[in-house]
Order: C-alpha cells, then structure tokens, then sequence
C-alpha cells in the first residue's frame, strides 16, 4: 500500500559542511581505484582486482585459500572471484583443486608464476598506492583512515570486515 504524503518521513539531509566532506570522498572512492587499475594495466597486464587476488594468496600459508574464504578477503561475490580466477588459471598463475578437507569446498593456490608475478608487480604498485595516498597523510592522518574505513566497513558488512 502506498504512504500518503504526510505518513513521509523527510530524509536526513546532509548539512554543508557533511556534503564538503562527502562529495570529495566520493569522487575519491571512484578515482582511485580507475587510478591504481590503470598503473597495474600499464606496468604489469594485470587488472587491481586481479592483483589483490594474486596478492592475497601470496600471504597465506601454502598461498592457497578456499574460494569462499578468499572472496571474502578481497570483497568479492563467489561469481565474480570465479570468473577472475579462470582467466588467472589460464594465465598460469593460480590452480584450483577441491579442498582435502572438505571436497564441497575448492581451493585456489597461488602457483610459482603467479608468485613470480605478484613479486614482479609489487613494487610498482605499493609506489602507485604511496604517490597517491600514504605520502599525502601525515602517520596520525593513517591512522585515523584506516580507523574510518574499518568504521565503515563495519557498517557495510560487519561479518566481512578482513582488517
């Protein structure tokens, strides 16, 4: 059934000085990832989600995770980690096998080419992240990011929250 008009609840406007701090934000939130995408593409022929992939299983014992597991470290839907995850296998660098635990699972494990890829990337990309966004804040400006953005992650998933 339809709300009459005077059943509507008038939404929380943001104040002037909330929309000086949130359009910058959000501009930022569509920027930056096009930007570290786009050094990745340049330098190493990979995409940035194909990176934190590949990255994230180069931190975990035996470089290897459960799909499951690592679509929650990288944000990621199943679906969309599965699709990547193909194109990584076709390029060498990662393997997929059921889990010896639990064969209702799979596993992805990183692969001596994707470490050797990961190792290759690295450096141009923690360059890109420090140019764009750690050498732009003072140490107490990082910490008060990474507080906000576990914040807000919470927020978002609290359930999913890596950090």
């Amino acid at each position: 059934m339809a709300r009459r008009n005077e059943d509507r609840v008038e939404p929380r406007w943001l104040s002037g000085d909330e929309q000086e701090s949130w359009l910058p934000f959000a501009s930022m939130l569509m920027k930056l990832p096009a930007a570290l995408d786009a050094q990745l593409q340049r330098d190493s022929d990979i995409t940035h989600f194909e990176y934190l992939v590949l990255a994230r299983l180069s931190m975990t014992p035996g470089r290897t995770l459960r799909m499951s597991d690592l679509a929650t470290t990288v944000s990621a839907s199943l679906s969309r980690l599965s699709h990547v995850v193909k194109r990584l296998e076709r390029r060498g660098w990662v393997r997929r096998a059921p889990c010896p635990e639990n064969g209702r699972y799979t596993n992805a494990t990183l692969t001596e080419a994707g470490w050797e890829k990961v190792v290759a990337s690295a450096p141009g990309h923690v360059e890109e992240v420090r140019r764009l966004v750690v050498d732009a804040l003072s140490g107490a400006e990082l910490r008060q990011l990474r507080d906000i953005s576990g914040r807000v992650l919470d927020r978002i998933d609290p359930d999913a929250n890596p950090f």
